[in-house]
């Protein structure tokens, strides 16, 4: 939502897993799903970012966390 890509996001507690549903706001040229789920901790992350991501400073990886909803930022 900072940065203009996502709408508004719903959670929905089905009693198992949940699942969000996220509204796009049109502005986005690619948009991927990592499956199955994968525990990332916080030192881990910039090598997630260099596999996932095409290129240095392009691109966002959103991450739910205990915290609540973030980008790798």
């Amino acid at each position: 939502m900072k940065h203009g890509y996502i709408g508004e996001f719903e959670i929905i507690d089905d009693h198992r897993a949940g699942k969000i549903v996220v509204n796009l706001t049109g502005r986005l040229n690619k948009c991927g799903v990592i499956s199955p789920r994968f525990d990332v901790q916080l030192k881990d992350l910039e090598k997630w970012q260099n596999n996932l991501l095409p290129s240095r400073q392009f691109g966002y990886i959103v991450l739910t966390t205990s915290a609540g909803i973030m980008d790798h930022e």
